[in-house]
């Protein structure tokens, strides 16, 4: 009784929000998928269209709805050009929290979700022990990009060329940190996310590397969880909302200014999803959920608006680096100066902007996984794009951006280096 009751106050907020299309089309013009495909259910637009009818349609073709709905990158181009400022984004995730609570979670998802990723010391564990032996089904393909690949798993993956488990992730050689604010007078709480922790923990250390040089006071707390996206999208309410709540948690035990995350992934489920999605948590958790959503900055955004920074003038013989501007950051935060701020305090590098730099790489979580063949053709526009620059290095601040086109440079055997702003000034520290 309960999960119907929660079924139909979903059914109900959805309601409420796809009134404000207006069908004008808008969302054609920016759509990854769309302009791969040319199909209209592929858009925001024709998704909404089915979704008015969601109710009659999960009895008639559940399925079919789900595979429509799931078949999106989540970049959220179309709400950031909708000039009706219907909240694309918002929809096809209650959407798929919808379609997943009458057709259940699959089997495997549920092992994933509810079985490891909700128990962060067991996840840790498990990817802990898969880093000490990828080696035996991988071999390396690119040494400036550090990518590999796997014959072995190519029946699951595909051509991918992959960045590997770090042997060492971050948690484990910084597990935790409490220190006081200095200069700069501010403490920030540190949420490194899962890829930046188990993938690119080079990146988290950058981050402390450059919040000590500021005089940061970095609170960053042991056990801490997913921030959830990966549940949602698959529409597992019931696991995103325990991630949120392990969260909450861990941080509610800090005294901190802002809390900071090298992940624009992250920042945004953090700052705008777990707010717009709390509506059936307690009012507790809602209050909880507000308060910290209220401190949560993209850390390039932090550091450059936040701590004064002051880039010098490039030296002579600087190298080359273009920057790709995540979805998450420019589209749902409007974030995009910032991170070219951080990277002009090396005076070592100079920007070369490449064409589009705001375009989706094609990576959208899951997606990459689900529907290769898209993903990898929106990537490669993004890999086209990196290579007209001549840039020796591409910078972006999204660590699934960076997987995304370290596969798709690795697989063109280009020697572009994929790093993180924050790894590039902290270079010059």
């Amino acid at each position: 009784m309960a999960a119907m009751h929660e079924l139909l106050r979903l059914l109900g907020e959805l309601d409420d929000q796809l009134v404000g299309c207006m069908r004008c089309g808008m969302c054609q013009a920016v759509c990854p998928i769309y302009g791969q495909t040319g199909r209209e259910a592929d858009v925001a637009r024709g998704k909404i269209a089915l979704l008015e009818g969601l109710a009659h349609e999960m009895v008639k073709d559940p399925q079919g709805v789900q595979d429509k709905v799931t078949r999106c990158l989540l970049c959220g181009s179309c709400a950031a050009n909708c000039p009706s400022g219907v909240k694309a984004l918002d929809i096809f995730l209650k959407a798929r929290g919808i379609l997943t609570g009458y057709l259940g979670l699959s089997p495997v998802k549920q092992a994933i979700f509810r079985g490891m990723l909700t128990k962060p010391r067991l996840f840790n564990t498990m990817l802990g022990l898969a880093s000490r032996f990828q080696g035996l089904f991988t071999s390396p393909v690119n040494d400036i990009i550090g990518s590999s690949c796997s014959k072995l798993l190519a029946p699951v993956l595909g051509e991918r060329h992959l960045m590997l488990l770090a042997k060492t992730p971050l948690h484990r050689e910084v597990p935790s940190l409490d220190t006081k604010a200095g200069a700069s007078g501010l403490r920030a709480a540190f949420f490194p996310g899962c890829l930046a922790d188990k993938i690119f923990p080079r990146v988290g250390h950058a981050v402390l590397k450059v919040l000590r040089h500021h005089g940061v006071g970095v609170f960053l707390p042991p056990n801490q969880a997913c921030c959830g996206i990966p549940a949602l999208a698959s529409g597992d309410r019931q696991s995103f909302e325990k991630l949120v709540r392990a969260n909450l948690d861990v941080f509610g035990a800090g005294d901190f200014d802002v809390l900071v995350t090298p992940c624009a992934t992250c920042t945004s489920t953090l700052k705008k999803i777990w707010p717009a999605m709390a509506l059936g948590m307690s009012p507790q958790d809602q209050q909880r959920i507000k308060g910290l959503a209220d401190k949560v900055m993209d850390v390039n955004a932090f550091v450059a608006d936040r701590l004064g920074l002051i880039p010098p003038e490039p030296r002579q013989g600087a190298v080359s680096v273009t920057v790709h501007d995540p979805c998450h950051l420019k589209k749902s935060l409007g974030i995009s100066a910032q991170p070219r701020t951080v990277l002009r305090m090396n005076p070592g590098c100079k920007i070369v902007e490449m064409n589009a730099s705001d375009a989706c790489c094609g990576c959208g979580g899951s997606f990459t996984l689900q529907h290769a063949e898209i993903s990898a053709d929106i990537g490669r526009q993004k890999r086209d794009s990196i290579k007209g620059t001549g840039a020796q290095v591409v910078a972006t601040g999204c660590p699934a951006c960076m997987l995304q086109i370290s596969d798709m440079l690795s697989r063109s055997g280009d020697q572009v280096a994929v790093k993180h702003p924050m790894e590039i000034y902290a270079e010059s520290l």
